[in-house]
């Protein structure tokens, strides 16, 4: 590993050049670790406590809604104040709220262990995002400063997450079996812990002005978006796809338990099959885009989600429904290295974090609309729903990727860093 000098702030100090392992991708694997068992510990962790599943999905929604409420204030906070701040300040206070309610939940029952694990879903889903935030942007500084080698480095990051996503349900689960709720609670701590000791260090971009609220790097990160059109043509078609990759998510249980017959563990089943298959693409569209470039990358990962997409609707059997599920989210796993590399190159790193947090919000907003929608749409018509938006995904895909076929960045083999 060569020695490089890297400029941080206005002193111009000098600061040790660590290997990508230690600066980036082992705070990036605690922090995706302590974020999958939080996102899919914590509603188990209110079945066990509460025996409620109403109770239950209402914990998922008040991880979920807060998050997407945080994003513009996560992004001009790291733009702000810097990537390795945030990140610490973010993973120790996931930790004392996690060891707060494992050291509480032994002593209350009743109405105060819900209102305990109610606000534990709440104010995790929180501060996840700023730390979230926070290793997103100091990854796309590392994978900028990375050059032609771009989207290796974004392929290691999405196979983190991607991993921690496969392993994060199965760990919770056991956890939550062998250990109990107080032991659960103490590793998602620990995790937490491990991750603000070691922090990303990387070379911290010019930071914003200090007076800048949160709106105005909401309003900041827009308009770099709509700037950047090949950017935002990505994130149009990404988020139309959405609506159809949030309808199968929140009615997969739905098909599986009760139109299939199987348990609700079949449906973790079909998502760790998922996870695995979006592992597998993320590995081999570091090669392809190395070999023909990001645009014929991106359109063969659309092709193939939009045809999953549509074939998943019309699944028959539970085996073809987890094959066509894992195959879709292969192709959306696809679709993230390109933008992810691509975002890291185009958008300029003094508003980075706000703009990351735009298009990560304007992605999410089809999830909680799928959700509602599934919960207004009768069990017998959920089938004919998800055709639809299987063809609303087809057309959004088809439309963003025959646009960006004229886009320079995305016609270059390796995207030119501005």
């Amino acid at each position: 590993m060569t020695t490089e000098l890297v400029i941080a702030g206005p002193r111009h100090a000098l600061l040790p050049q660590l290997s990508l392992l230690r600066r980036i991708y082992l705070p990036r694997t605690a922090d995706a670790a302590a974020f999958a068992m939080t996102t899919y510990g914590i509603p188990l962790i209110v079945l066990a406590t509460t025996g409620s599943a109403a109770l239950t999905g209402l914990a998922f929604a008040l991880e979920w809604v807060p998050r997407l409420a945080a994003f513009s204030l996560a992004g001009a906070m790291v733009d702000r104040h810097g990537t390795k701040r945030v990140f610490r300040i973010a993973s120790v206070l996931r930790a004392l709220v996690v060891l707060a309610a494992a050291f509480l939940l032994p002593q209350v029952s009743g109405a105060a262990a819900t209102v305990t694990v109610m606000a534990l879903a709440a104010v995790t889903g929180v501060v996840t995002e700023f730390s979230y935030i926070a290793a997103e942007t100091a990854g796309a500084t590392a994978s900028r400063d990375a050059g032609e080698r771009a989207h290796r480095v974004q392929s290691v990051l999405l196979g983190i997450d991607q991993t921690a996503t496969l392993a994060g349900p199965a760990a919770a689960g056991f956890l939550l079996h062998w250990a109990g709720v107080t032991g659960t609670l103490v590793t998602i701590a620990a995790c937490s812990l491990l991750g603000a000791l070691l922090a990303p260090w990387h070379r911290e971009p010019r930071q914003v002005d200090p007076a800048a609220s949160a709106l105005t790097g909401l309003a900041t990160g827009w308009k770099t978006l709509i700037s950047l059109p090949a950017l935002a043509w990505l994130i149009a078609g990404l988020t139309v796809s959405n609506v159809a990759t949030g309808m199968l998510q929140a009615a997969a249980p739905i098909i599986v338990v009760q139109h299939f017959g199987y348990s609700s563990a079949a449906v973790g089943v079909i998502w760790s099959a998922a996870a695995a298959a979006s592992l597998l693409t993320v590995a081999c569209c570091r090669f392809a885009i190395d070999r023909v470039g990001l645009w014929p990358t991106g359109a063969a990962s659309a092709l193939v989600a939009a045809a999953a997409g549509l074939a998943v609707s019309q699944a028959g059997t539970y085996t073809q429904f987890l094959v066509l599920t894992a195959v879709l989210m292969a192709g959306e796993g696809g679709m993230t290295v390109v933008l992810r590399t691509l975002r890291s190159h185009l958008i300029p790193e003094q508003v980075f974090g706000a703009t990351l947090s735009i298009t990560i919000l304007v992605m999410l907003l089809p999830f909680p609309l799928a959700g509602i929608l599934v919960a207004l749409t009768p069990p017998a018509l959920l089938g004919h729903v998800l055709t639809a938006c299987a063809a609303l995904q087809a057309l959004g895909l088809i439309a963003a990727f025959w646009r960006l076929r004229r886009e320079p960045a995305m016609r270059d083999r390796h995207p030119a860093t501005p």
